[in-house]
């Protein structure tokens, strides 16, 4: 039987002073808990010789209205710059958004995140199409879906019509089915799988 097997409930007890933790004398001690036991004081010793503010984790604060206008600045400036057909420079944009969105404080509400770069991702993706980028538009398309897997039917549609352009027919179908599982009956989704299917018989 190894130790795994069995669960042996020790009294454990703490320094009142020094905060450490330990086992009552008159109770047997293995090594490996013994081992464990100073690993275990080490960590929480060197945690103590840390300078403010590292000594514990910044409390829970609000969303940074500066780093959200920010972001959303960004992905405007991405679209104007998309709607002039200056693609290369709508796609700076929204890799500055993405970057500025996606170093967030991990206290911040990480669906924030998800809901601002979802649609930088999927944004990019467009703007990668128009240079026929395929490559780069279905890895962005797929980052989107990730952040958003439902509601989010013109990344699911865009990833397809790159793998399309990438020859990749039968990955296409199988993404844009999926893609119809989590959307229901989205109309571009279900008229675009017609088309791949066209396209597979023809082949």
């Amino acid at each position: 039987m190894s130790d795994l097997d069995t669960f042996t409930l020790l009294p454990l007890r703490i320094d009142p002073q020094s905060k450490a933790i330990s086992t009552i004398p008159s109770q047997p001690v293995s090594r490996s808990l013994a081992a464990e036991l100073q690993a275990l004081n080490a960590l929480h010793r060197s945690l103590h010789s840390l300078e403010a503010p590292h000594v514990v984790p910044p409390p829970p604060v609000p969303v940074n209205p500066k780093r959200s206008a920010n972001v959303s600045k960004l992905r405007e400036s991405g679209n104007d710059q998309y709607r002039k057909q200056r693609y290369a420079e709508a796609i700076k944009f929204y890799g500055l958004g993405l970057q500025m969105a996606l170093t967030r404080p991990m206290w911040e509400p990480s669906q924030l995140v998800r809901e601002e770069v979802h649609q930088l991702y999927s944004n990019r993706a467009q703007a990668h199409m128009q240079l026929m980028n395929w490559p780069e538009g279905a890895a962005d398309a797929e980052a989107s879906v990730e952040a958003k897997r439902q509601g989010n039917a013109k990344a699911w549609f865009r990833r397809g019509k790159c793998l399309v352009e990438m020859g990749r027919l039968e990955e296409a179908r199988e993404w844009v089915s999926k893609g119809l599982e989590v959307e229901g009956e989205e109309k571009e989704l279900m008229e675009f799988l017609k088309e791949v299917e066209a396209r597979i018989a023809k082949e």
